[in-house]
């Protein structure tokens, strides 16, 4: 399993065989060919515009389907997408694994501005490793239930501020969601998101965790 990151909040988990996108905001990263991946899974967070991103015509070009929460579902569905509507609750199963939505704490709106239901975090399993990508939040308790449930290896946690967590509510987030592995994400694709990240990074060490910066450009990957 590759983890590769496509800049801001987007990821692709490449599996040997298909690969699952997580709110693909492909559009700021030219280098990123999605035409060529083979794409079965599309999962989004939030509705807002940099986490829906190009979720609908990546879904429609790949046959792919998108999970997400009801209301969300339910516009992607309304745009000629297959979708998987869900809610907070238990796990879900796929092929390649299972995942489970948690809660976020941020907004949620359509492009025409409809209310598009909560926000969530999600943890995948895939490959007996625990990913948890947190979504567009501020911090929250619930990521002490997140550690203490569902254990993750690898957290990738916003840091801009702002609209999310700053680094120093990223730093104790980390702390809590007890993952070996820290991605920082959401930071730097606008001014209001600008970040210092030697400054996460320092407050990270002194909770013993290990930062991966990954560097869109570049496309690189976490190997499992």
């Amino acid at each position: 399993m590759d983890l590769r990151y496509i800049g801001h909040s987007a990821f692709e988990i490449k599996l040997k065989e298909n690969s699952i996108m997580i709110d693909p905001y492909v559009a700021i990263n030219s280098k990123y060919d999605w035409h060529s991946a083979n794409i079965t899974d599309i999962f989004l967070t939030h509705a807002h515009g940099d986490h829906l991103g190009q979720a609908i015509e990546i879904a429609k070009e790949k046959d792919a389907t998108i999970t997400a929460i009801v209301e969300l579902a339910q516009y992607c569905k309304e745009q000629g997408c297959k979708v998987r509507s869900i809610n907070f609750g238990g796990w879900l199963n796929y092929d390649w694994g299972r995942a489970v939505f948690v809660p976020a704490a941020h907004t949620s709106s359509l492009p025409d501005g409809r209310y598009a239901g909560e926000p969530a975090g999600i943890v995948f399993d895939v490959e007996n490793i625990r990913i948890y990508h947190a979504g567009d939040t501020a911090l929250t308790s619930e990521m002490k239930t997140i550690k203490e449930l569902y254990r993750p290896n690898i957290a990738m946690l916003p840091i801009g501020g702002h609209y999310t967590m700053d680094e120093e509510h990223a730093a104790l987030a980390a702390h809590w969601v007890g993952a070996q592995t820290i991605i920082p994400m959401h930071y730097d694709t606008f001014p209001e998101i600008k970040a210092d990240l030697k400054k996460f990074m320092g407050l990270l060490q002194m909770n013993n965790s290990n930062c991966v910066v990954l560097d869109p450009e570049r496309i690189n990957a976490v190997n499992n």
